[in-house]
């Protein structure tokens, strides 16, 4: 998946912690989004431990946080019962949606679209919803927060008519 571009849909079989979401529904924030698995070792002691720490210092209003559960390993030990129960004894509160699958293909469709090699796997989307970054692992919570900084001055400037004006 090319940065930059209009960030795919999510192909997403159901919600938790949320109303079903689109990216349509998101436009005007920035995204922070997690491709994750529950058994994901990297996932479940880095990935969602920062989303939650980003849903805690940022405002709901400007900065949306989404984990997507894409599973594809050990389906039968991650299904959505299992998921549930993790979710509520970990105090995830953040929207996650499960991604989908088509028949045949052992990848979810959303892991598919954006060329996934792995989770957990971090995407960054604009407050016009494009994909501008995309991280295989978890990126040091100061770039983080420096990339989410920058994405968000650009929504204050284009909301003030302020893109490309000289200081």
């Amino acid at each position: 998946m090319t940065t930059g571009q209009l960030a795919p849909p999510w192909q997403v079989s159901r919600w938790f912690n949320s109303a079903p979401l689109t990216l349509a529904d998101l436009r005007g924030r920035v995204v922070v989004a997690h491709a994750f698995q529950m058994l994901c070792p990297g996932c479940a002691v880095h990935a969602l431990p920062q989303m939650q720490r980003v849903r805690q210092t940022f405002p709901a209003d400007r900065v949306a946080v989404i984990g997507l559960h894409t599973v594809f390993e050990h389906h039968e030990a991650q299904g959505p019962l299992a998921l549930e129960a993790f979710l509520y004894e970990y105090r995830y509160a953040f929207p996650v949606g499960v991604d989908a699958y088509a028949d045949g293909d052992p990848l979810p469709l959303t892991m598919r679209a954006y060329a996934m090699q792995d989770t957990p796997t971090l995407m960054l989307i604009d407050a016009q919803g494009r994909l501008r970054e995309q991280h295989f692992g978890v990126l040091d919570d100061l770039a983080l927060g420096a990339a989410l900084g920058r994405l968000l001055g650009e929504a204050d400037d284009a909301a003030a008519g302020t893109i490309g004006a000289n200081p």
